[in-house]
């Protein structure tokens, strides 16, 4: 992988807290353009690396450059270069549509005129017209996700962020939120999404998988499956985060005699 086509560069990053580490000495690259899955189960470090990539915290030790920018010296530009979603989203309830795109557009410093323009394709874009002046807190999650989305790439950043974005919705909701993902990614964005759904690893280039805050396995899902020797991602995580594991034997009062 050349040098100009690396967009994230991560070197021995490790975070503690006290005598806890969350993240420990893990070392990757993620290329421009690629949809990268960051997957583990809760408490694995996922959280805690996006964090430290988006210079939203410092790391304990070891090296990352996230658009070209280092993740201790130049956190601000970062900052001004990628989109960020949170588990937690990032809209403020008690504004409405509008104005929440209103005030992120005027964070990500984009004149009055560009947040007009992209307000107004937003919100017909996501069909919400009749929506666009209720409160946020007042919308389904599905669709407070799927504004939310839109809101991080407002700015036409290089790199979005995306924290377990799709938690807590329905089947649906999560495949409509994969279209708006592959969508980005198809106009030269780069994603870089956590999740502890092993289902959507496969809709990923390549995947991570978090075990006890390091990287345990790194490669593209069909070549993951194929190391392991199992059908699913789900698969590969049981066997990754629990190497002794043995499936449960079917109880003998449940074997239908051929």
């Amino acid at each position: 992988m050349s040098t100009d086509s690396i967009i994230i560069k991560a070197e021995d990053l490790t975070k503690r807290f006290g005598k806890f580490t969350a993240v420990d000495s893990i070392s990757f690259e993620v290329k421009k353009g690629e949809i990268f899955g960051f997957l583990g189960a809760n408490g694995a470090g996922k959280t805690t690396a996006i964090k430290m990539l988006c210079g939203l915290w410092k790391p304990t030790t070891g090296k990352a450059n996230v658009a070209g920018f280092d993740v201790y010296k130049q956190t601000e530009q970062i900052k001004k270069t990628v989109g960020y979603m949170s588990q937690k989203f990032s809209l403020y309830d008690d504004l409405t549509v509008k104005e929440n795109v209103s005030f992120y557009g005027g964070v990500y410093g984009l004149s009055n005129n560009s947040i007009k323009e992209k307000s107004e394709y937003l919100i017909k874009k996501l069909e919400i017209e009749k929506e666009k002046d209720e409160l946020i807190k007042s919308l389904p999650l599905g669709w407070k996700q799927k504004l939310a989305f839109s809101v991080a790439v407002l700015h036409d950043p290089l790199l979005v962020f995306l924290d377990e974005p799709t938690g807590g919705v329905d089947p649906i909701t999560r495949r409509q939120f994969w279209n708006m993902i592959y969508e980005s990614a198809s106009n030269g964005v780069t994603i870089f999404v956590t999740t502890h759904y092993m289902d959507e690893a496969e809709y990923c280039d390549r995947v991570s998988m978090m075990v006890d805050g390091k990287i345990a396995a790194l490669d593209t899902p069909r070549n993951l499956k194929n190391r392991f020797n199992v059908k699913s991602m789900h698969d590969v995580f049981v066997k990754l985060a629990r190497p002794d594991y043995v499936p449960n034997p079917i109880p003998s009062n449940q074997i239908t005699t051929l």
